[in-house]
């Protein structure tokens, strides 16, 4: 499993499976989000799969699947909300909508500088964000 921390209470990972929950739960997480469809992954690791599994070892299940065009304000507020039942874990295929909903969230809360510099130590270049952000900004 690859987790990368943007923050000390949200990391994002691309997909994770079953067993890999324990280490999960070893490493402090209290939620686990799913941005990833279940129409992209085998039924063995679908959010169901996932949520019954995670919920098992007393975690917080949060099913938030989203594309790139599904990105919406509402997808968007959905992962702030999940994302105060710290510390979360988010994962999709790469980690990549994982940090992009992130950043999204804390746009107008932290200037676009340090939610890029916070991405970019993760590993994810989001410049291509920086309108969005700033335009959220205000």
């Amino acid at each position: 499993m690859d987790i990368r921390r943007i923050t000390p209470d949200y990391a994002v990972s691309p997909q994770i499976a079953p067993e890999d929950v324990p280490e999960l739960v070893a490493a402090g997480f209290r939620t686990v989000v799913c941005n990833r469809p279940d129409s992209e992954i085998p039924m063995e690791l679908s959010s169901e799969v996932m949520r019954i599994t995670v919920e098992a070892a007393g975690l917080t299940f949060v099913d938030n699947p989203v594309t790139h065009p599904t990105m919406t304000p509402e997808r968007i507020a959905a992962q702030a909300e999940a994302m105060e039942k710290g510390p979360v874990l988010a994962y999709c295929a790469s980690g990549t909508r994982s940090s992009i909903l992130w950043s999204l969230a804390q746009a107008g809360r932290m200037p676009t500088d340090e939610i890029l510099s916070a991405t970019a130590r993760a590993g994810y270049d989001l410049s291509a964000l920086r309108p969005r952000l700033d335009l959220a900004r205000g």
